[in-house]
């Protein structure tokens, strides 16, 4: 049986991983915005990676209710946030304005994002994975999502998925903040009703 839980979902001071053992925490070792959730899953770790790969739009609860709601109701271009309902939402998302960090399968899959960006910088354009650990200063807010899978016993498996965000400045932390605050219970329940519909899909 699938059992989700939260990890956590919080604003907090800035917390540094000092030995990293995740991709995630290669790439966005500080932070002070973070959500985490997690689902045992009773399935081999190649299925589940798998259904964490192809997991549409219209399958997971809201989704694309939230980010209409996220956008005003406003249309625009393909991204995360004005999702097509038939294709993988993480081929969306890395298609747009996030880049795939990290893709060992079965263990972790890291996509990232610039959030908030200093005047003049080009955020639409492609960054590489060492441009994203390299951008430190003042004036951007990063973000990266993580889908990792462990081991749990024969034909059982954990997969987590993490969210981080790193601002650079005071500045940048007290603007995402208040956005953090207003789409942060959305975000969690988007993201457990992710988790459900990669077990629904690895289980089947």
């Amino acid at each position: 049986m699938e059992m989700s839980r939260l990890r956590q979902f919080v604003f907090q001071n800035e917390i540094r991983v000092t030995t990293p053992v995740t991709q995630l925490d290669e790439f966005l070792p500080a932070h002070q915005f973070s959500e985490h959730h997690y689902t045992r899953v009773p399935a081999p770790a190649e299925k589940v990676y798998r259904a964490v790969r192809s997991v549409t739009a219209k399958e997971i609860l809201f989704l694309r209710s939230l980010t209409w709601l996220r956008r005003f109701g406003r249309p625009g271009p393909k991204s995360v946030l004005n999702p097509p309902p038939d294709q993988p939402i993480l081929d969306v998302a890395t298609g747009t304005a996030f880049r795939r960090l990290a893709d060992q399968p079965n263990p972790e899959i890291v996509v990232g994002t610039v959030v908030i960006a200093r005047r003049g910088w080009n955020w639409s354009a492609p960054f590489a994975t060492q441009e994203f650990k390299d951008l430190k200063q003042p004036g951007f807010a990063l973000a990266a999502m993580n889908f990792r899978i462990e081991e749990a016993g024969p034909e059982r498996c954990m997969r987590s998925t993490e969210t981080r965000v790193y601002a650079t400045d005071a500045r940048s932390r007290r603007r995402f903040g208040v956005y953090w605050r207003v789409i942060y219970p959305g975000s969690g329940f988007i993201r457990r009703m992710w988790l459900r519909r990669i077990a629904r899909r690895a289980t089947n």
